[in-house]
């Protein structure tokens, strides 16, 4: 792992969990609401999000927006397989500790869904993206159903940067969002 990227990783996350809970909910009701007003998801029927892990963009108001299918990540073994949200009742702890759908909500299939709302720990203003170096998204993006959906970064706005470090495999994501608003990426000049 690229030992920069290991160090931005940690510089995120620490700045993360400094918020307060009060600072982390407004940040994260900014987003939903910029989100909600969006066209993007407006026009969207099936948009896969995620449950916020170690004080992530919380989306969890978006996903009672009962006009859309909700559809959330489980990982099943190197792969995010993707469930539609029903009730945090069929919700249980996964691989990492995170809340995923249980096995027995319905599946959700690439040709079925209009926007990917990406959890990010980072990202740039041409649109890549730090994870969390697991390489779910990373995978997820490679495979030729998943790569001509929209997806869109969610991160804070100290986590929205210049530029970071791209590996050969990194796609770009089409649209950020953070608590001051959406932002299309530049694109990148050819050489």
């Amino acid at each position: 792992m690229n030992k920069e990227k290991k160090q931005l990783r940690k510089k995120y996350l620490q700045e993360r969990l400094t918020l307060s809970p009060l600072q982390w909910q407004e940040k994260s009701k900014q987003i939903c609401q910029h989100l909600s007003e969006s066209l993007l998801v407006s026009n969207s029927k099936i948009i896969l999000s995620y449950l916020s892990f170690k004080q992530e963009p919380d989306l969890s108001l978006l996903h009672h927006d009962k006009r859309k299918i909700w559809g959330l990540p489980r990982c099943q073994g190197n792969e995010l397989i993707w469930h539609q949200f029903t009730s945090v009742n069929d919700l249980e702890i996964g691989k990492y500790g995170i809340l995923e759908p249980s096995t027995h909500s319905p599946l959700i299939y690439p040709h079925q869904v209009d926007l990917i709302l990406v959890p990010a720990v980072g990202c740039d203003r041409f649109g890549y993206r730090l994870g969390y170096g697991g390489g779910y998204y990373d995978r997820l993006f490679a495979q030729p159903l998943w790569q001509n959906i929209v997806r869109m970064g969610i991160v804070f706005d100290f986590a929205y940067v210049d530029k970071l470090i791209k590996e050969s495999w990194d796609k770009p994501l089409d649209y950020i969002c953070t608590e001051s608003g959406i932002k299309t990426p530049i694109k990148e000049q050819k050489e």
